[in-house]
């Protein structure tokens, strides 16, 4: 078995079922802290913005006396529509790059905008960017490289997720080529690749030099096969539970870790399983088991 010195794990809200701010069918965020500490991981994400405390001064205190740190915040932007939308992305992004800042964090995970309604399945816009469109991404995204680096000293780190224009392994590459590598990094979601048809291992060992960060998930290839039969869209697919409990799902997750232990960078591997919405007590019997097997990956 390879030891993992260089993979650093941890978990997030969205393995405890927490997709918003606020929603009653998510548990109190005390209740995630204290669960995810239970479980045995050191390192978590800020997950939506005003779910944890956005004080950093309560955060802190409540993180510390958990044995727990901040590894990464999350902003979600739609910067292929042009420097129209950089005001309002930017006053998005500049409160959780402070608090990401505020709490030790080196990272931002930035997500695109879906181009349907992950709940309600709406089609907002075409899915296929216009190659304007996909200059507006490259070159804007570029700018939140350098204005978050220079501001707040963080890295972003860029999302592919489903229901996005950033998804499949063309979409991927063709975004990564255009972008600089000095401003903008790769989050590979190994759920959120593989969904998309996507190979994490190739990826790594092909790109390894973009990659930032890790997010650990798995698909349920029997489920994907139904939500790729029905055209579902993402929301509903993981109610349906296209995502699943490592390692029942693809892709296998040591052949991921040992690749990136290969490229002899330090990087964050955060577990999340998208499920939302679930009952409150199953989160942690899960966190537990998936810790316990990545242990026995050599995380």
């Amino acid at each position: 078995m390879t030891t993992l010195s260089r993979i650093r794990i941890g978990s997030a809200p969205d393995s405890w079922g927490v997709w918003f701010p606020e929603d009653p069918q998510q548990v109190p965020w005390s209740r995630f802290l204290d669960e995810v500490a239970a479980s045995g991981y050191d390192w978590i994400e800020l997950g939506p913005y005003g779910y944890l405390p956005s004080d950093p001064a309560l955060l802190t205190a409540e993180t510390d006396r958990r044995g727990l740190k901040v590894s990464a915040g999350t902003v979600f932007t739609g910067l292929h529509h042009g420097p129209d939308v950089w005001d309002r992305t930017w006053e998005h992004v500049s409160a959780i790059a402070a608090l990401t800042q505020a709490m030790g964090a080196r990272h931002l995970v930035v997500i695109p905008s879906f181009w349907r309604d992950d709940k309600t399945g709406e089609v907002l816009e075409d899915a296929t960017l216009t190659p304007e469109q996909w200059r507006h991404l490259t070159t804007q995204t570029e700018r939140l490289g350098r204005e978050v680096r220079e501001r707040y000293g963080l890295t972003i780190v860029v999302h592919p997720h489903a229901d996005t224009h950033i998804d499949t392994e063309e979409n991927v590459t063709r975004f990564l080529d255009a972008t600089d590598p000095d401003l903008v990094s790769l989050c590979l979601d190994t759920g959120h690749y593989a969904y998309c048809g996507g190979d994490s291992v190739k990826l790594i060992e092909t790109y390894g030099e973009r990659l930032g960060y890790l997010h650990l998930k798995q698909v349920d290839p029997a489920v994907l096969a139904e939500v790729r039969a029905q055209d579902m869209p993402f929301g509903p697919a993981v109610a349906r539970g296209v995502m699943c409990e490592p390692p029942t799902g693809v892709p296998a997750l040591g052949p991921v870790l040992e690749a990136a232990q290969r490229l002899d960078v330090d990087l964050f591997a955060i577990v999340e399983q998208d499920m939302y919405p679930c009952e409150p007590d199953r989160p942690l019997p899960i966190a537990r088991r998936t810790r316990s097997f990545l242990r026995s990956c050599g995380a």
